[in-house]
This record gives C-alpha cells, structure tokens and sequence, in this order.
C-alpha cells in the first residue's frame, strides 16, 4: 500500500474508532499527525481510551517507528505538531539511546488533545536494569530514589520501555514480566503504601492479580508517584474492567483490527491519589515482536 493510501486508510479507522465512543474526529484533527510521519508509521498501530465514570474524553492513536527514523519529537516539532523546549526532559531519550540498544520509539496522539507523549522500546531479551537506567545524566532522581522499592518487588532487569509526556512533564518506566509473587495481594498492598498511594479497591486488587506488567509515573521534577497502572492482555472482551466501566467492552468488541485470529486488547487499572480508573489498549497492527512483548494471553 502507498504512503497515500495508507494514511487515508489509518484516518477511516481513527474515525470508525473515535465514533464508537463519540469522540469526534475530522481531517483537521487527523491529517497533521498522519501526513508528519506517514514514512514512518510502523507495523504497530494501537487504539487508546481511558474511562472514568463511564466517560471517555478522547481516542490516542498510537504507533511504533523504527529507531532508525529518529526522534519522535524531533519529526513533531519540524511538522509543528509541538514547541521546542529547553526543560532537561527533552535530553533523556538522546542520553538513553547513547548508551542501551533499542528496537523501536513509540508516539502517542489523541486526536482531540494531539501529540501527547513518545516512548523508547528496549529490544526483547534486552530489558534494563535500574541501577544502570538511573546513571543515565539526564535521568529524573526519582528513579534512584526508588530502586530499593522496585528491586525488592522483583522489577530488576524487567524495564522494557520508558515514556515522556512532554506536555505534563511526567514520564512513565514500564516493567514487564511480573510473576504470580508480584501481583499478590501483599505484594501489591505493601508496594502502594511504600509509594503512599491508597489501598486499591477489591475490585482492582482482583484485576490486578491477572496482570503481567506495570507502570508508575512520575512527575519530572518531584520524586513522588503520582499514579501506577497494572495491565494484562488477553482477547477476551468482558474481562473484569468492561465490567467496571461498560463502554470499555463496547470498544473492544467493535474497535477495527487488521490481522488474523481475533482482536489482542491490553487492558490496565491505574491507581492515583485521588482515584482509581480503567484503559484499554486495543491493537490495530501488530508484528509478532508486539505479540511476544504484550504477554502471554490469559
């Protein structure tokens, strides 16, 4: 398929998926993000929601891009997708490919908010561990801050990917592989006490029982978590956040995919401050690289 063709193809499917929620979605909103990296859109596209109390505010669309093709932020700001900056949180993905290999960078676009964060991907088989993350100059000391948390919970060596909301000035250390241990009860309590957040919900605590990754965020300048998500992935629709928030397996019912078998969902349970909400990650394409990385379905 053409460059042409492939992004109106990519634009019919952000609307068909933005219209399952009533997120409107035009050519305005679209084309800017499709036409600035139309050469390097890769083989992994993915449709994002995040619901609150039965509401979803906007549709990311999210894509990987070979290491390659550059610096995400770097295309956004020669397309005028975004402004240059001259905060340290513009280095660390510079820093970070100087020293570790990397398989892909991410993008993450809502099509009402527009480009919202990028991500850099470690290589399967090469996940990273925190000591050497947290040497990286131009690392946030909130990581070092809290290693000894995240090593006695298991997470050594399990880093596969790393994001930056340069907008809200957060980032995000994505761990992969959790074990049994690592989402029990205890475990999970005794982990979100130590990072002072409040204890989940029941209903979470189920959820997160059948979860293989997590995530915290962080703000840039602050060694606070503000917020840590669990996620699991599997094919199955009605799995226990479509039922906390109905809209979710609305989506993952009818959402488009493009390849064989049926659709792969990721879906996620955050933990913040001041609530607890559910995501659904729903792939569109995917490699089988993005299969063996999501986990194995339950």
């Amino acid at each position: 398929m053409s460059g042409e063709a492939d992004i109106e193809s990519l634009y019919s499917t952000m609307r068909e998926a933005a219209q399952l929620v009533g997120v409107a979605c035009s050519r305005d909103d679209a084309w800017p993000v499709l036409t600035a990296f139309r050469d390097v859109i890769d083989s992994t596209v993915v449709f994002n929601i995040v619901t609150s109390g039965g509401r979803v505010k906007d549709v990311s669309f999210d894509f990987t891009m070979p290491p390659s093709a550059g610096d995400p932020y770097d295309i956004a700001l020669a397309h005028g997708l975004v402004e240059e900056t001259s905060h340290p949180i513009r280095v660390l993905f510079q820093d970070i490919r100087k020293r570790f290999p990397v398989s892909a960078h991410g993008v993450d676009h809502g099509i009402s908010r527009g480009f919202n964060k990028t991500y850099i991907v470690f290589p399967l088989g090469g996940f990273r561990d925190l000591a050497e993350l947290a040497d990286v100059p131009s690392m946030p000391a909130s990581l070092r801050e809290h290693m000894s948390t995240f090593a006695e919970y298991g997470l050594d060596g399990k880093v596969s990917a790393m994001a930056v909301d340069y907008a809200n000035r957060t980032w995000n250390v994505y761990f992969n592989g959790l074990g049994a241990e690592q989402v029990e009860r205890r475990a999970v309590l005794s982990m979100v006490r130590a990072f002072g957040l409040p204890e989940p919900s029941g209903r979470l605590l189920d959820f997160i029982g059948t979860c293989s990754a997590m995530y915290p965020t962080f703000g840039w300048d602050s060694s606070r978590i503000e917020r840590i998500s669990f996620s699991m992935r599997t094919t199955d629709p009605a799995e226990l956040p479509s039922r906390a928030e109905p809209v979710l397996e609305k989506f993952a019912r009818s959402v488009p995919y493009a390849y064989e078998g049926d659709r792969v969902l990721v879906y996620a349970g955050a933990l913040s401050r001041a609530e607890e909400y559910y995501k659904l990650a729903a792939y569109y394409r995917m490699t089988s690289e993005t299969q063996a990385r999501v986990g194995p379905a339950n």
